[in-house]
């Protein structure tokens, strides 16, 4: 990118009424319209940090046409119950603030060079052109402040014990004040330090000895807000780690089959920018070679148990693999990994298999996935979500998230840590030197046949419109059904290859590779045209989450409120025909080479 040039800029707005919105979530705006009457336009919104991530927060309140956003943590979503605030405890102090990027890029990268890599060459466009970048001012405060604001709003109360925080404040929504506070208005003046900057992203190399064209990439980032003590630097240890150890084989003879790529990302926090426009600079040969990628952010967030993330290639990977890591939980000693995991966080849907869940977006590896079909994962410890109410580890993005909050409370054996490394160090490992690559495509065909029975089952919410305008989901359950069945023979075919010939094998693994691939659409989901794969995305409503067949369930959301309901179903069709379309077009890719 091009050396630094100061521009300092101020965001300003003029005196406005406040209007609390809960989580900032699209149902409490619609919420807010539709049943109190509140209009937002005009008005700073105050709204709770959790629940999705914060730039879905901003994106509704400029939506919604608010001048302003202030954003907060409250105890309710950030203290623990029974816990003292850092540094007594792992809680949140009341003048801890949350930050955080507020960007809505949806896979774009740099913001001012959507599409293509920031380098000295690259056109660039205006800031006010730039993609994603709010138009209203946004601040994060601390709970102490935050209950100055609430304490005298005025207006109607809460609309629900959902609406409900954990401060001695009545909640009102507003808008403005009460008493002798309601001639008062709310000014925000928000200083933004503007620039263009080099950032740095270091790669190493491992060169594979048989197939060094077929690339397996290990990347995490290293730049944090503050000390960032969880995020990323338990991560990034893991990184560090896993490479010194590949490097010890190496010296002691060893190279993988395939190559393997370590890569340290800068300028996440800034929208995932350091892994996005390495992706975007050598995309040509990341579509041609790339197997798989791994992402080793945090490895902490909690200290319950396991999670997982990922494609359903890699389900039946990641479950042999913590088959074979002892679990390093408190009463699970001469259990492994894959037990305690088991017996924590059971699927939803198996309950004789642990829950893996699908990939949305939040750190390096949305580019690789989303964009460009690469095989990807990611796994961590995290909390008792079943239990834990609190959002995240309360001190996330803060001050006080330090390598002492991590010693002291979240592992301080370090065995936890050293589960992950071994995890993500073992991914990589099978990834790069198995003779054949150990994805498994019969996962796939259940998993599109369990997402395209969930997305009919919330079409049929609308039946009768359904009926109306002629809405049929046979198509994509017949292309499931073909996939299903292409990639069973698949496997049977696979399990009689001759792994001494190494054209045969290359050809099962090119296929194996390919699949994921096939799932990518040129021209990406409405509205989000650097999202391109046709069964996952991150949710429109929260970047974090991740959606199954995101173009469908983007087309009936709130489907029942849409003015021109001929038009709208006519969308659901079309993405409908694009999603049965790809999911056959993938089938082929696993038929037999003629």
């Amino acid at each position: 990118m091009l050396p630094p040039y100061n521009a300092f800029s101020a965001q300003g707005t003029p005196e406005a009424d406040l209007v609390y919105v809960n989580y900032g979530r699209t149902e409490d705006f619609l919420k807010l319209e539709r049943e109190m009457g509140i209009n937002c336009t005009g008005k700073i919104v105050i709204a709770r940090y959790g629940k999705i991530f914060r730039g879905n927060k901003v994106k509704n309140a400029i939506l919604a046409g608010a001048r302003g956003v202030i954003l907060y943590s409250d105890p309710a979503d950030y203290c623990a119950p029974g816990v003292d605030p850092y540094p007594k405890g792992w809680n949140l102090p009341g003048g801890g603030a949350q930050r955080g990027n507020v960007l809505n890029l949806n896979g774009a990268g740099d913001p001012l060079t959507p599409g293509y890599p920031a380098k000295e060459y690259t056109f660039r466009y205006e800031v006010d052109e730039g993609v994603g970048i709010p138009v209203i001012p946004v601040h994060p405060i601390g709970y102490y402040d935050a209950e100055i604001l609430l304490r005298i709003m005025g207006g109607p109360a809460a609309p629900d014990d959902s609406w409900m925080g954990s401060l001695s404040v009545p909640y009102n929504v507003g808008p403005g004040f009460m008493g002798n506070y309601s001639a008062r208005k709310i000014r925000m003046h928000v200083h933004t330090n503007n620039k263009i900057t080099r950032i740095y992203n270091v790669i190493g190399i491992l060169r594979g000895t048989v197939e060094p064209d077929r690339y397996i990439i290990l990347g995490g980032h290293r730049d944090s807000w503050v000390f960032g003590g969880i995020d990323p630097t338990t991560g990034t240890a893991v990184l560090q780690e896993v490479a010194r150890s590949f490097g010890k084989l190496k010296m002691e003879g060893w190279r993988p089959r395939r190559t393997i790529i370590f890569a340290s990302w800068d300028a996440e926090e800034f929208g995932l920018l350091g892994s996005t426009e390495w992706a975007e600079e050598n995309v040509k040969v990341l579509q041609e070679r790339a197997v798989a990628y791994i992402n080793s952010d945090s490895s902490v967030e909690g200290n319950y148990t396991l999670r997982a993330d990922c494609t359903p290639l890699l389900y039946q990977l990641v479950y042999n693999l913590t088959k074979e890591i002892s679990s390093p939980d408190e009463g699970y000693e001469s259990k492994s990994l894959y037990e305690s995991w088991l017996e924590k966080d059971r699927s939803l849907d198996d309950d004789d298999q642990p829950r893996i869940n699908k990939l949305g977006s939040g750190s390096d590896f949305e580019a690789y996935f989303q964009r460009l079909g690469i095989a990807s994962g990611r796994v961590r410890y995290t909390k008792n979500r079943k239990a834990d109410k609190y959002s995240n580890y309360p001190v996330y993005h803060t001050v006080y998230e330090t390598f002492e909050l991590v010693e002291k409370f979240y592992d301080p054996t370090f065995r936890k840590q050293l589960a992950v490394a071994q995890l993500r160090g073992s991914l990589v490992y099978e990834l790069a030197d198995s003779h054949v690559i150990p994805f498994n495509c019969q996962d796939y065909g259940e998993a599109l046949r369990k997402y395209a029975k969930r997305i009919y089952n919330l079409a049929k919410k609308h039946e009768e419109q359904m009926e109306t305008y002629e809405v049929s989901f046979e198509p994509l359950f017949s292309a499931v059904k073909n996939f299903t069945e292409a990639a069973a023979d698949f496997h049977r075919r696979l399990e009689q290859v001759d792994l001494k010939n190494p054209l045969a094998v290359r050809s099962m693994n090119d296929q194996l590779m390919f699949v994921e691939r096939a799932f990518i659409d040129p021209l990406g989901l409405p509205g989000r045209t650097f999202y391109r794969h046709v069964i996952f995305a991150p949710s429109s409503h929260n970047k974090y989450v991740g959606e199954s067949f995101p173009g469908i369930y983007d087309a009936l959301f709130d489907i029942g409120n849409k003015v021109d309901l001929q038009k709208t179903w006519e969308h659901v069709k079309r993405q409908i025909s694009i999603a049965a379309f790809t999911v056959q077009a993938a089938a082929g890719t696993l038929k037999e080479v003629a």
